[in-house]
């Protein structure tokens, strides 16, 4: 006897829109002989299944385990409904209301390899389409403008399909079935090429000027998914030193993309996990060590221990790059964010044209809308594990999962680097690399990008988080978007940890020894904090340990002169300044009568226990970098030279014990430093000990802080940890201990992961109003 039929009503919430779920939902019916209906609503996908109860059983449970590729089935709920009978199975549709919305929107994803392969084919229509896409590639967070997602609420509402691609559309069996930015060469988005001096051109005509452009040494505006790069022939020395002199660039590393891996791997050896990275749906950039007896790219280089490798992420990147059989072209492109120091990347045409006309000699662009910009995200690989340190481009807007719930917040992060969070219940949505907040550019980006996250997301903050410093303009910005609400504050380095803890699910229900290790954090006495080890958990922190303070003279003048740290350290540790040191030898005579009054009076001089300071100091010292023209160049610089010269016995750091925190006096491992320098020792030597130091430091103070409080967990956090020497001797120094070591693998251990951590704090304040950090003497 056959079963009466039964219908029920299933809701999948998730990453569900962008990523084919509809279309696979009306082939799961088909193939399982039900009728009804599927609809985008603004909390994810809702259908009505109906048909055997066995098979409307089947399709409750196949809903998730067999979703497309992108999808991420966060949760399926299905209730029984009335029968109502009907005939066959429709795409319904979008519904608007309903209150806030809580799909998930997918991040933008590289082209994939079926559509590549119709890219290349000269028999298929969209042969060298530079907007080929399908259900499960291209464009989706930076083309959204509102949700649910259809084309009609996306920047391809400008461009009506024609008639092949409207036929794809609606067809069930096609795999562009209900792609919201399907296109061709007929219905558009369309290139120009617009040279200086000369009229613009279309088409594969500007391809092709494009690419033989970049052949002849010329400089262009590309315009990609989430903003504008500039690109140049990288094995044009000429032309790379003119890019970098045109956007003032200093000697900061250049990003690369090369055609393909083969185009890159007589320069560097990239491992599985590195492949993975580079060949995966997000297609970072990903830092892989040089072979530092190959020369040839210099330029693009000088003196950091990496290259900045990405693989082409767009069709236009691959038709730029050259496909099989065009003409001979760079295969390995200069590929940097079109934007000054700090600033957020260019996205608009008319700024473009106007912005980058110092930079560059021509802008191909198309006529495809970016509503949100998004940088580049940036990896690179430690002991075999992913470690972020820009998370962007083809990661947000995937929401990261907390570990406990919280009230609907903005957290505003800090003010380099700067990325804020907007989080409620168990999730939490990062935004993509805003930058430096120091400019009315990167305010007003600030502004928009919190308008669309909190648009897209649904969530609708009633408090504003952020760092303690009283200066932050992360701070002021997000306190004026939000008039009225409360404004808790949380500590730098407690929010480094908490960021740390979360990421990796725990609950804040045991305290964890948090290594946190930066350049500048607020302190609660005043100090620039930035070489701390705290007691903490989400609740509250105590200050077990942290570098000695020594003067930062002049701000920000020290961090761009790293001599004037050098100088401190050694004033500090006893050691005269004698002209044979190389960091005493850079500094002028005038400058440094005045350095020397300075610290004698304290002159403009706050304390600092920032680690990321002393690796300023040692790389002056030992004659590795005397002006940081980019952040971190001094640490980075001096991290190539440990990795060049390989593992070395450390020097060692003396522990103090004054009754309250320990503190870690340098003096000693300067004064080996000096004496080997005095020695002759070369600059590679002092670099590998020192790390081998601070690794040694880790694992004392760790062990200190477990025999006083029984705690076995380690977060290591902060923009120090960027550094994979120093990451990989502590982690594995640490496990060698017995440690339980938390690693960075969701955000990044640099500040760009701060709003993530303040917004765990202040989630367990039980009243904002009256919300106070809580910090334990």
């Amino acid at each position: 006897m056959t079963a009466a039929p039964s219908r029920r009503r299933v809701a999948v919430q998730g990453v569900v829109q962008g990523v084919g779920f509809r279309p696979f939902v009306v082939t799961l019916a088909a193939e399982l002989g039900l009728r009804g209906h599927v609809v985008n609503t603004g909390d994810g996908v809702l259908a009505e299944v109906e048909g055997p109860p066995r098979a409307v059983d089947a399709f409750c449970r196949r809903v998730a385990a067999d979703a497309p590729p992108l999808a991420q089935v966060a949760s399926v709920r299905h209730e029984a409904i009335a029968v109502t009978g009907g005939a066959g199975f429709t795409i319904a549709p979008s519904r608007t209301g309903g209150g806030p919305g809580r799909s998930l929107i997918p991040p933008d994803t590289a082209t994939c390899a079926a559509c590549l392969a119709e890219l290349a084919d000269p028999a298929n229509r969209r042969y060298r389409h530079p907007f080929i896409t399908c259900t499960d590639c291209g464009p989706r967070f930076t083309i959204v403008t509102a949700l649910p997602y259809d084309r009609t609420r996306t920047t391809m509402a400008e461009f009506p399909m024609c008639p092949e691609c409207a036929r794809e559309y609606r067809d069930p069996a096609d795999r562009r079935f209900h792609a919201q930015p399907v296109s061709c060469h007929s219905c558009g988005p369309r290139l120009t090429l617009r040279a200086k001096g000369g009229a613009p051109v279309g088409g594969d005509a500007a391809l092709t000027g494009a690419r033989r452009l970049l052949a002849d040494g010329a400089i262009l505006a590309v315009k990609g998914v989430g903003g504008y790069h500039l690109a140049c022939d990288a094995r044009n020395a000429a032309t790379v030193a003119l890019l970098r002199r045109r956007k003032n660039r200093g000697d900061k590393p250049f990003a690369l993309m090369a055609r393909e891996l083969a185009d890159v791997e007589e320069l560097v050896r990239p491992g599985p996990a590195e492949r993975a990275l580079l060949t995966g749906p997000v297609r970072p950039v990903v830092l892989l060590r040089r072979d530092r007896a190959d020369r040839t790219l210099d330029a693009v280089a000088p003196g950091g221990p990496d290259l900045g490798v990405m693989l082409p992420y767009t069709p236009l990147h691959q038709l730029l790059l050259g496909l099989p059989g065009d003409p001979d072209g760079p295969r390995l492109l200069v590929m940097t964010s079109a934007n000054l120091a700090g600033e957020p990347i260019v996205t608009d045409d008319g700024e473009a044209l106007e912005r980058l006309a110092p930079l560059v000699d021509a802008w191909l662009a198309h006529d495809r809308r970016i509503h949100v910009p998004c940088d580049d995200s940036v990896m690179r690989v430690v002991d075999g594990l992913p470690l972020p340190l820009r998370r962007s481009r083809g990661c947000v807007p995937t929401p990261v999962p907390l570990p406990a719930p919280v009230r609907p917040v903005l957290a505003a992060g800090g003010d380099l680097k700067n990325v804020f969070a907007v989080a409620e219940g168990r999730r939490a949505w990062l935004s993509g690399h805003i930058g430096d907040m120091d400019d009315l550019a990167t305010l007003t980006a600030f502004d928009r990008a919190v308008a669309h996250l909190t648009a897209v997301t649904g969530v609708e903050p009633t408090a504003a988080v952020v760092d303690r410093h009283p200066g932050y303009r992360s701070a002021r910005r997000a306190a004026r978007l939000l008039p009225g609400a409360p404004v808790p504050r949380v500590q730098h380095h407690h929010a480094h940890i908490a960021a740390a803890m979360a990421e990796s699910g725990l609950d804040g229900g045991r305290r964890v020894i948090g290594v946190a290790f930066d350049g500048t954090g607020y302190g609660d006495d005043g100090a620039v904090w930035g070489g701390e080890v705290l007691i903490a958990d989400y609740d509250g922190y105590r200050r077990f340990a942290h570098l000695g303070y020594v003067p930062l003279p002049g701000g920000d003048a020290a961090v761009a002169r790293p001599y004037r740290m050098a100088l401190s350290h050694l004033r500090a540790a006893g050691i005269a300044w004698t002209a044979d040191l190389a960091c005493v030898a850079a500094c002028p005579d005038d400058e440094r009568r005045v350095l020397a009054h300075q610290l004698a009076s304290g002159l403009h001089s706050v304390p600092t226990s920032s680690m990321g300071r002393l690796f300023d100091a040692v790389s002056a010292l030992a004659g590795v970098c005397q002006r940081a023209g980019y952040e971190a160049q001094p640490a980075i610089e001096l991290e190539a030279a440990a990795h060049a010269h390989g593992p070395a016995d450390g020097y060692r750091f003396a522990l103090r014990d004054p009754g309250g925190p320990l503190i870690a006096e340098p003096a000693p491992v300067l004064a080996e430093a000096v004496a080997e320098l005095r020695a002759g020792a070369p600059a590679g030597v002092v670099a590998a000990r020192f790390h081998t130091a601070v690794a040694d430091l880790v694992r004392r103070l760790c062990a200190a802080a477990r025999e006083r409080h029984g705690l076995e967990t380690v977060a290591l956090t902060g923009g120090v940890f960027g550094n994979a020497v120093l990451l990989s001797a502590c982690g594995k120094g640490l496990a060698a201990d017995g440690f339980t070591v938390l690693r960075h693998r969701l955000v990044p251990p640099n500040d760009g992961g701060l709003a993530l951590g303040q917004l765990m704090v202040a989630a367990r304040a039980p009243d904002p109003e009256a919300w106070n950090p809580k910090t334990e003497d």
